[in-house]
């Protein structure tokens, strides 16, 4: 019995879903249905019930998801008894958009230290578009930004979105009641980098609601962004998780604005065939699920 086949079906049965158990194993729900009907052929019974709520298990596939565990959990520690986390050697080149590294890259990069304690990690932090170029060119192995990279030698997966936000000093003449996003556009607006996701974003809202020249300043560095709002220069556009902490202590405002930003995607994109590659694609969802779980779907929501 394919080993393959029985770890789909017990994600399957724990994610109540062929379109969540295709991502977590990175391949497409139809590669996943023709696993699950090739496994019912084989122990000829019906395993999952499909109606308009989702999946569920039958009765037959009851039995057998405790014998899959088991099996897994044996295959598991074998698997650990033959290759300990420590043997693995070499390098990692990833490539992360200041986003990340302000918020969830620190957890990550303890989990890689702990699963490969003798991998060097080479961490590059540049905006998406650069990291995008990059790692198309070969020059990282695995990269945490904004955009699904499209490229036969390269795999991507949207893994979260940050809701965005209109962000001021208390203390400033910006901290003030805004009739929309006409009124808001006579101000001085600070965000991401020319040309990413969120200044493109702000352009598009902004001349829906008939403002074509906003005064837009553009800087590359989410520390340079937070030290100006503090300072009092400006409207920020950008997540409020990135200034929680600020937030929290009254130090900076969230202003009520009826049109809201989109969400800033979070993707990873690899390339394929580099060693272990998909197992730190893993290691980024775990991690974000535990960072979701800890700040709230007010400042992050994973994908699904």
């Amino acid at each position: 019995m394919n080993l393959k086949f029985l770890e789909t079906f017990v994600w399957v049965a724990r994610l109540k879903s062929f379109r969540l158990t295709a991502d977590k194993l990175f391949t497409t729900q139809a590669s996943i249905s023709s696993r699950i009907a090739v496994l019912e052929g084989e122990l000829g019974v019906k395993l999952f019930l499909r109606d308009s709520r989702g999946v569920s298990l039958t009765p037959e596939g009851l039995k057998v998801l405790e014998y899959a565990e088991q099996m897994m959990d044996t295959m598991q520690a074998l698997k650990q008894s033959i290759e300990t986390r420590s043997s693995k050697v070499g390098r990692v080149r990833i490539g992360v958009m200041d986003t990340v590294i302000h918020t969830w890259l620190s957890p990550l990069v303890a989990q890689m230290m702990d699963h490969y304690p003798r991998v060097e990690i080479e961490l590059v932090a540049d905006t998406a578009l650069n990291l995008c170029d990059q790692l198309q060119k070969g020059f990282l192995d695995l990269i945490l930004q904004t955009d699904l990279v499209r490229q036969e030698s390269v795999r991507s997966l949207e893994l979260a979105s940050h809701p965005m936000g209109w962000i001021v000093a208390s203390n400033s003449i910006y901290n003030r009641g805004y009739t929309g996003i006409a009124d808001l556009a006579r101000e001085r607006i600070i965000t991401y980098s020319k040309n990413s996701h969120p200044h493109q974003d702000i352009l598009s809202l902004m001349q829906a609601n008939g403002v074509m020249t906003p005064r837009l300043n553009c800087v590359n560095s989410v520390s340079a962004i937070t030290r100006l709002l503090r300072d009092g220069f400006g409207i920020g556009a950008l997540p409020p998780v990135l200034v929680a902490e600020e937030l929290g202590r009254g130090e900076l405002t969230l202003l009520a604005i009826d049109q809201q930003l989109p969400n800033l995607q979070v993707v990873v994109s690899w390339r394929v065939g580099v060693e272990w590659v998909e197992e730190i694609v893993a290691l980024c969802q775990q991690v974000l699920e535990g960072y979701a779980r800890k700040v709230g779907e007010d400042y992050i929501v994973l994908a699904r």
